[in-house]
């Protein structure tokens, strides 16, 4: 990987001996190591190491969860806010547990349609709940950095499963708590 960081630096024009240059390779190596670490997690080992018998049969709503991604297509970042809700059907998951199923998916190449349907599909698979919902409001850098250069342009995605697609009450309610955190 450091060679081939060596090669695009020399491609566009660099000299990879210049001071500021000479520890970049490895520097690049380990920020994409740690950028793409989701590939060898799994969302289900985590959500299973915190699970909670309860009674709770009302939503669960985590919001404003900041996420780094990077798009598939083009390799550059993606930054957003997932909102992740479900609604318990005797398990309830350790809080942090979901933020870090949102960075399992996200610390993978992504787009972010995708990213959307991964994290709902790995709660409703792992704890069977009611419902899950997932929206992600996200700035994409390939939009921004190049092509047409929209500054501050989001994308928002949702996936429903269950209640909240079954039931307009409930999504409606689950829109309603995260509407005010969107654009942010």
């Amino acid at each position: 990987m450091e060679n081939a960081v060596k090669e695009i630096l020399e491609h566009i024009g660099e000299d990879i001996n210049r001071e500021g240059l000479i520890k970049t390779p490895s520097r690049v190596k380990k920020a994409w190591e740690f950028m793409c670490s989701g590939y060898d997690k799994d969302a289900k080992e985590i959500i299973n190491s915190a699970l909670f018998t309860s009674s709770n049969d009302e939503m669960v709503v985590l919001k404003d969860i900041e996420f780094y991604s990077m798009c598939e297509h083009h390799m550059l970042p993606i930054i957003g806010k997932a909102h992740v809700a479900y609604i318990p059907n005797g398990k309830v998951v350790g809080l942090s547990k979901i933020p870090r199923v949102v960075d399992v998916f996200a610390r993978r190449l992504q787009i972010q349609e995708q990213l959307t349907e991964q994290i709902a599909d790995a709660i409703n698979d792992a704890i069977s709940p009611k419902g899950v919902a997932v929206m992600i409001d996200a700035r994409h850098m390939c939009m921004e950095m190049r092509g047409v250069e929209k500054i501050c342009s989001t994308t928002v995605t949702s996936a429903l499963r269950g209640l909240f697609k079954k039931d307009k009450k409930t999504k409606d309610e689950f829109l309603s708590i995260v509407s005010n955190s969107l654009g942010k």
